[in-house]
């Protein structure tokens, strides 16, 4: 599974220095490769991007 950014995104950038896996890049908004994504599973914190990102806009992929 992996994390997800919604057409909420502002594109503030916040979120890609945050991801230890390198997995966020920009476009028109951010989005996470689901190919390199872990969900931060071996980090004790979680997501990372989840926790820096001000409009809520990453979740889990379905």
């Amino acid at each position: 599974m992996a994390m997800f950014i919604t057409d909420e995104c502002t594109a503030c950038g916040l979120c890609e220095p945050e991801c230890p896996t390198s997995s966020i890049t920009e476009g028109d908004i951010f989005v996470i490769n689901p190919e390199t994504c872990n969900e931060c599973e071996d980090q004790d914190e979680g997501p990372h991007c989840v926790e820096v990102c001000p409009v809520d806009c990453i979740v889990k992929a379905e």
